[in-house]
């Protein structure tokens, strides 16, 4: 809509147009009669006769005219019951009957925001099963982090987000999916599973870090610290393949969660062991603005998520 209509928009009495207006004039250009309209819509006589002389305020014209018992259309009134007609058919068609989700029709988009993590492990799974489900679909992944998904969210019209995000803003609603453990990750041929298991050892090993914002501690160095030990790492990456790729051949451990640590790349042949520390496990959330609970496109496709990802939503 350009400026022009805009602002002849805002130059309209919208205070005095009432819906109800032009349903009274349909009844009465159908049944040429006040009583009859006034059945038909269910008020009395009086009520109509103040609703035609509102609208013959309105739209400056008689409309009506009482000839004996028939209250007929002025020429404008014939002129303009076509388009007061199509007016309530639109609004009764497309207004007020919401129109039933269907995946099998569905060929709009799927805004999904997820965390490196998630994306990494769960983007090709959600493809596939909303693509199964909804053959006509698209899918945007966009990616979010606990400290950006409320203004991507926003910005981007997400429908939902998958990610590790505690004590998010209350105009999202969540449910719990999984709780995530974290393993070490190694080559076997330059890093001693033995070494691995014990702290003092472990701590003098360089160390990779798995990152989303670019730090080089985490949780691992406090905990370290409560043992008087410390480690070094020497590198950061928020990319999980590039961690990988780091550790074969070079002697890096990484502490990465464990659905990373086990997935299926095909390009290396990593070792896990438990951490010498007990790492606290983290839970995995699905996020979605909370006006769009009801929604049904939105509610098909939580579903999905709860059914694709492990722990099937925590059943």
């Amino acid at each position: 809509m350009n400026q022009m209509n805009l602002t002849r928009l805002s130059e309209i009495r919208w205070k005095s147009i009432d819906l109800n207006l032009l349903v009274v004039f349909a009844f009465l250009y159908e049944c040429r009669s006040v009583s009859g309209a006034a059945e038909k819509s269910f008020v009395s006589q009086s009520a109509v006769s103040h609703s035609l002389s509102r609208l013959r305020q309105l739209l400056d014209d008689p409309l009506f005219e009482r000839k004996g018992h028939q209250m007929v259309p002025t020429d404008y009134a014939h002129q303009i019951a076509p388009v007061v007609t199509r007016l309530l058919d639109t609004v009764s068609q497309e207004l007020l009957i919401k129109p039933v989700f269907e995946p099998e029709t569905f060929s709009g988009v799927c805004r999904i925001g997820l965390t490196d993590y998630a994306e990494f492990l769960f983007a090709p799974q959600l493809y596939d099963v909303i693509r199964g489900a909804a053959p006509q679909a698209q899918v945007s992944f966009v990616h979010v982090n606990r400290h950006n998904y409320q203004s991507v969210a926003e910005q981007e019209k997400l429908d939902l987000m998958i990610g590790s995000i505690p004590g998010h803003a209350a105009q999202f609603a969540s449910q719990w999916l999984y709780r995530e453990q974290h393993v070490c990750l190694f080559d076997p041929l330059q890093v001693d599973a033995a070494e691995v298991g014990d702290m003092a050892r472990f701590s003098a090993i360089e160390q990779a870090l798995v990152s989303p914002d670019g730090s080089l501690v985490s949780t691992v160095d406090r905990l370290l610290d409560d043992h008087d030990l410390s480690r070094r790492v020497t590198v950061a990456s928020r990319n999980f393949m590039t961690i990988r790729r780091l550790l074969f051949q070079r002697r890096l451990i990484a502490v990465v969660p464990k659905l990373m640590a086990a997935a299926e790349t095909g390009m290396d042949a990593l070792a896990v062991a438990e951490p010498p520390v007990q790492v606290p496990d983290f839970d995995m959330l699905m996020l979605w603005p909370d006006v769009k609970t009801q929604d049904e496109k939105n509610q098909w496709l939580r579903q999905l998520v709860v059914e694709t990802l492990p722990g099937g939503g925590g059943k």
